[in-house]
C-alpha cells in the first residue's frame, strides 16, 4: 500500500514536472516510468543498434531521462525485451509497463503518449491479426485478400481518427503510422505466397502489385518491426522463387539464394548486412548440416557483409556449428544427477542415444516431450532417451521431476547452461541431438516432433557401416 501511494504520488510529481518543463524549454525530451516486476536495474534506450543511454531504476522501479540532443524520430526501449517508440522534441512521455506481460501492459502517458499508444495498438493487432492467418492460407487469392483487407480497413479508421484529433502531426510520425499499417499488410501478402509455395505459380501477378512501391532500402525503417518483418518474408520469396516450391527454408541452397537476393536487391550497407546475419544465424541454427555445406556458406556470407562485428559473431557461431556437425564427436558436457552428483555425456552413452531438451518455465512443452520421448523409447528400445533440463536450479527441478515420477536414471541438468547451450547451439527447447554409441553426432539439429524423425531413427539403425 505505502508503494502504491508512492507510486501515485510520484507520477503525479513527474507529470507536472513534465508540463512545467514544457513552457520552459520545450525542444527537451523527457521520458520516465515504472517498470514493474523488473529484472534488472536498468532500461536501455537506443536508436537502432546504437545505445544513446542506460538509465538505472531507483529503489522503486521508476526511472527518469532527460535530453536536449534527440532527434525526431523512433527509438527503442529495452528491459530485458523491446519495444519502439516515437519522440519529437518537446515529449514528455511517461511509460509504464508489466515485464510479466511486456507488450500488452506498455502503456504511454504525457505528452507526446497518443502517438506511442496508436503504434503500440497497432502493434497488439498486428501481433493478433497474424496468429490467425494460416487459416486463411487454404483460400483462393482474392478471397485472402478480402479478408486482409478488411483487417487494413478498421486500423486506417484508428489512423484517421487520430489525425482528426491531432491535425499538426508531423510528417515523419505520419509515414511511421503508415508503415505499421502498410507493410503489415504487405507482409500478410507474403505470408500467404510462402504458405502456398506450392502453388506459387498460379498466383496472379497483381496479387504482389504493391511489389512495385515498396522501398526496401530505406535506413530510417531498417529496425521498425513491421518493416523488417516484411523484408525477412519478401526475401524468403524471393529465394523459393528462384529455386522452386521443393526448397527447404534452412538447407544450404535455400540460404545461399536468400543472401544472392539480399545482395541484388539491397545497396544499403546496414539493411544488408543485417539481412545477412538473420539469414546467416537462421542456417546454423536450423537444420541438419554437413562440414562443406557449413564452409561453403560461411564464404558466400563473408562475401556480402561488411560490418566487422556480424562477421565476428558469425565466425564464432560457424565455428560452433563445425564442432557438431555430424560426424564429428558430441562435446563433453558436464550434467548434474537427481542425487546432485556430477557426470559427463560421454560416460552415459552405451548406445545409440536422443538427447532432448526442457525447462520448467515451458510447462507444456516440458509434458509434451516427455510423452514424446516415452513414445519413441516404447517403439525404439534400441536408443537411449536422455532428458536434459536447462534451469540451473537444481532443488526445483529435483522436486519437479520427482513430483511428474520422471526416472531419476533418464533425467540431467546442465551444470554449466550458459557453457553448455553454446558447446550445443541450443537456441531453443525443441531441438534434439542423434547421438552413436562411439559418441559420434548422427544428427545434431533434429526435433522428435518433426514428421520424419521416427524414419531417421530407423535408417539410423538400418545403416551399412
Amino acid at each position: 500500500m505505502i508503494k502504491k501511494i508512492f507510486s501515485n504520488i510520484f507520477l503525479a510529481s513527474l507529470l507536472l514536472f513534465f508540463a512545467c518543463n514544457e513552457k520552459e524549454d520545450a525542444v527537451t525530451v523527457w521520458i520516465g516510468g515504472e517498470i514493474v516486476n523488473p529484472t534488472s536495474n536498468y532500461i536501455i534506450l537506443a536508436q537502432g543498434n546504437k545505445v544513446i543511454d542506460t538509465v538505472l531504476l531507483d529503489s522503486n522501479n521508476f526511472f527518469l531521462y532527460q535530453s536536449d540532443a534527440l532527434k525526431e524520430g523512433l527509438y527503442i526501449i529495452r528491459h530485458n525485451e523491446t519495444q519502439v517508440m516515437y519522440v519529437e522534441s518537446g515529449d514528455s512521455l511517461m511509460l509504464h509497463l508489466n515485464t510479466i506481460d511486456f507488450d500488452e501492459s506498455l502503456a504511454y502517458s504525457g505528452k507526446g503518449a497518443e502517438k506511442n499508444n496508436l503504434l503500440m495498438s497497432f502493434f497488439l493487432i498486428n501481433e493478433n491479426e497474424n496468429k490467425v492467418l494460416p487459416q486463411w492460407y487454404t483460400l483462393s487469392p482474392d478471397a485472402y485478400t478480402q479478408k486482409i483487407d478488411s483487417l487494413k480497413v478498421s486500423k486506417e479508421a484508428l489512423y484517421d481518427q487520430f489525425l482528426n484529433k491531432h491535425p499538426n502531426a508531423t510528417e515523419g510520425f505520419k509515414k511511421v503510422a503508415r508503415v505499421s499499417i502498410d507493410y503489415d499488410y504487405y507482409l500478410k501478402k507474403e505470408l500467404y505466397a510462402l504458405g502456398n509455395t506450392h502453388r506459387a505459380a498460379s498466383i496472379d501477378d497483381s496479387f504482389f502489385a504493391y511489389r512495385q512501391q515498396i522501398d526496401i532500402n530505406n535506413e530510417k525503417l531498417r529496425y521498425y518491426y513491421p518493416y523488417y518483418r516484411f523484408l525477412l518474408v519478401y526475401f524468403d520469396n524471393q529465394a523459393s522463387k528462384q529455386l522452386g516450391d521443393a526448397s527447404e527454408r534452412y538447407s544450404y541452397e535455400f540460404s545461399n539464394a536468400r543472401l544472392n537476393a539480399i545482395q541484388q536487391a539491397i545497396s544499403n550497407d546496414s539493411i544488408r548486412n543485417n539481412l545477412a546475419r538473420n539469414t546467416a544465424l537462421r542456417f546454423y541454427f536450423n537444420g541438419h548440416r554437413k562440414q562443406d555445406e557449413l564452409e561453403k556458406f560461411l564464404t558466400d556470407f563473408d562475401n556480402i557483409n561488411n560490418n566487422p562485428k556480424y562477421i565476428a559473431e558469425v565466425q564464432k557461431v560457424h565455428n560452433t556449428a563445425i564442432k557438431i556437425a555430424a560426424g564429428k564427436t558430441v562435446p563433453n558436457i558436464s550434467l548434474l544427477t537427481a542425487d546432485n552428483n556430477v557426470t559427463t555425456l560421454h560416460e552415459l552413452i552405451d548406445k545409440p542415444t536422443v538427447l532432448f531438451f526442457w525447462s520448467y518455465q515451458y510447462l507444456r512443452q516440458a509434458e509434451s516431450i516427455h510423452n514424446r520421448a516415452g513414445e519413441l523409447k516404447a517403439k525404439y528400445p534400441e536408443y537411449n532417451f536422455i532428458s536434459i533440463n536447462t534451469d540451473d536450479h537444481f532443488r526445483r527441478w529435483r522436486n519437479f521431476i520427482r513430483t511428474q515420477k520422471y526416472e531419476d536414471s533418464e533425467e540431467f541438468q546442465l551444470e554449466n547452461p550458459v557453457d553448455s547451450e553454446h558447446a550445443l547451439m541450443l537456441n531453443n527447447l525443441s531441438k534434439s541431438l542423434i547421438i552413436d554409441t562411439d559418441l559420434t553426432i548422427l544428427n545434431g539439429n533434429c526435433t522428435m516432433f518433426q514428421p520424419n524423425f521416427e524414419q531417421l531413427l530407423l535408417g539410423y539403425l538400418n545403416r551399412q557401416d
